[in-house]
């Protein structure tokens, strides 16, 4: 008998959900943080959705949010010109860093020390936190709005997309272009995958999963509707993707077989992310919330509990496991 996905429902956004990150594994669990157009990204406990907090201070929609590795701080990129750094612990504003347009995407060093942005103006900014009067180190290069920009190679380089349908890799102590890769159709999301050094992107129906260093192709897998994100399970043994026909798919990544779909959505898949130790993967969709999937379906974690059929007496003896259809956290 199969069992039933019963995804996790975070509310509480009011707008669409446009990115969402998870922080690394920390003394306190892990943590999730999504961006939002309602302007008021929120931080939630990453395995169970539960509702920490909210930063306030944007005055626009916020496109890119993410978390530090210890979850010590949250960064948000926002339609007010502005990038700003949280505490995550109080939720206070640490810094505002005023940009000349629309802020696409944050991310952090792996030692949090640094900022990288990229939105509208086209440009990519390396920000030092430790001394935030200083300008910024700006790298130009793409002609059109930048969407996403994270770091690889130890943070030693730069990988960025645009809307003029490349992805490319810069140098950052010569802060020079290494590599370009040009597509037929602007790509709609990246996820760098630091062991093995993957880069997983979406344009169109394609799934495309590349060498992060040389920029080689490995695979690349069609999906049966338009995809906007995918991401890869930490032990690469499959990958999950979620886009226009408001479901979540999950594909074995050496055979590229789809193994399932799910819907829950009410509205596109906008973002898709694996927990850092790969139990769950969250999505936000323009319905304006966040879910929150089993990748083992029925195994006890987080707020799901497993009850087995012997358990059970024969009047409810189809109901494999206890959470309702609709949990809300």
């Amino acid at each position: 008998m199969a069992m039933r996905q019963t995804p996790l429902t975070c509310s509480g956004h009011t707008r669409p959900v446009v990115d969402l990150a998870f922080s690394g594994i920390t003394p306190y669990g892990y943590f999730l943080i999504s961006a939002c157009k309602d302007g008021k990204p929120m931080l939630r406990q990453g395995d169970t959705g539960d509702w920490i907090g909210t930063f306030l201070g944007h005055k626009g929609a916020v496109w890119g949010a993410t978390l530090n590795t210890d979850a010590t701080k949250a960064a948000t990129a926002a339609a007010d010109f502005t990038a700003k750094v949280w505490d995550s612990v109080s939720g206070d504003e640490v810094l505002t860093l005023a940009h000349k347009h629309i802020v696409k995407t944050v991310t952090f060093t792996q030692d949090s020390n640094c900022l990288l942005t990229g939105g509208n103006d086209k440009l990519l900014r390396i920000y030092d936190l430790s001394n935030p009067e200083a300008a910024p180190q700006e790298v130009s290069g793409h002609t059109s709005a930048i969407k996403k920009a994270l770091w690889c190679n130890n943070d030693r380089q730069i990988l960025s997309a645009a809307e003029d349908k490349t992805i490319r890799l810069w140098d950052r102590s010569s802060m020079e272009e290494v590599k370009t890769l040009t597509f037929d159709t602007s790509v709609s999301s990246m996820e760098y995958v630091a062991d093995g050094e993957i880069l997983v992107i979406t344009y169109g129906k394609t799934v495309a999963f590349y060498n992060a260093l040389s920029l080689d192709l490995i695979k690349t897998v069609e999906a049966p509707a338009p995809i906007n994100s995918a991401s890869l399970h930490p032990e690469k043994d499959f990958f999950v993707a979620g886009g226009e026909d408001f479901k979540l798919y999950k594909f074995d990544y050496s055979t590229k077989e789809e193994l399932e779909s799910y819907k829950g959505h009410f509205g596109p898949v906008h973002c898709v992310r694996f927990s850092p130790d790969g139990e769950l993967y969250a999505s936000g969709s323009e319905d304006g919330t966040l879910r929150l999937w089993q990748t083992a379906v029925g195994k006890t974690y987080g707020l799901w509990k497993c009850v087995l059929p012997e358990d059970l007496g024969a009047e409810n003896s189809e109901q494999l496991y206890t959470p309702t259809p609709e949990i809300k956290a």
